[in-house]
């Protein structure tokens, strides 16, 4: 069971994993030295938790502990017990869900694992905001990809607001770092994957007309600049596009995914 452990003052070192929330650099290199990520919100904790993710501690406002006392009464991590006030001095930004909670990272699972089994998958390419790597993770989830892969510029699936935004649906699907960015296509291929990649290159074709009959799918997306590079946009198997009306060339990353994600889920 968690001990509560009333905190009144926010030069705690024990609060140290929850300074500074804003920083993303700061917390980047934080994360990174210790092996940590944070969860934020009751449902998020509460599903990193049921994933396997080991608590190192959690940060409550007293409001908060009854919802998840089943979630301490688990753990034999250190809840620390503070004020809203106080949870904000501490974290840069008011904690408007209440919980926050420090967990130890695993090491990421080799990529012919996160592929068994696998029929439909997500691949990125540079992106690399917080928000559009979470809002992918949700998508993905909610309409039935099996696996995400990252290259390896990507932004970070468990930084706070990527977790938020995903709703705690990267603890839900399977995702690694790709180890190898020059041939990370052809090696899907090589592994019975057709890749699709979005892009507005001249011989793309409408994204259902991409993936009909296709078995094992790696969708492939891009930058939210540039979209995909050269090398990626040439070595992928086939080139979609979504149609859209005039004047507009493109949707934002995670929205082209949603709309792409739902068309491959009726193929």
């Amino acid at each position: 069971m968690a001990e509560r452990i009333e905190i009144s003052s926010a030069d705690d070192a024990r609060l140290a994993d929850y300074r500074d929330l804003r920083d993303v650099e700061l917390r980047k290199h934080l994360e990174a030295e210790h092996g940590l990520f944070l969860a934020e919100g009751e449902k998020v904790v509460r599903r990193a938790v049921e994933a396997g993710h080991r608590p190192r501690s959690f940060l409550m406002a007293p409001r908060w502990l009854d919802g998840l006392a089943d979630v301490l009464d688990s753990s034999d991590a250190p809840c620390y017990v503070v004020s809203e006030r106080l949870a904000e001095e501490v974290t840069g930004f008011h904690v408007h869900r209440g919980a926050l909670a420090s967990l130890e990272r695993r090491a990421l699972p080799p990529l012919d694992e996160v592929l068994d089994g696998a029929r439909s998958v997500l691949v990125l390419e540079e992106v690399v905001d917080h928000t559009n790597v979470g809002a992918i993770f949700r998508s993905g989830a909610a309409l039935g990809f099996d696996a995400v892969l990252l290259a390896p510029r990507c932004a970070d699936p468990l930084y706070r607001r990527a977790v938020k935004v995903a709703m705690g649906a990267v603890f839900a699907l399977p995702w690694t770092r790709l180890p190898d960015w020059y041939d990370a296509l052809p090696s899907l291929s090589d592994r019975g994957f057709t890749t699709v990649a979005l892009t507005l290159a001249d011989d793309a074709v409408p994204v259902e007309e991409a993936v009909a009959g296709v078995d094992r799918l790696a969708l492939v997306l891009g930058s939210e600049g540039h979209g995909l590079s050269p090398r990626w946009e040439a070595s992928a198997d086939r080139r979609a596009i979504i149609p859209m009306a005039a004047g507009i060339d493109s949707l934002n990353v995670a929205a082209a995914t949603a709309v792409a994600c739902y068309v491959a889920a009726q193929r």
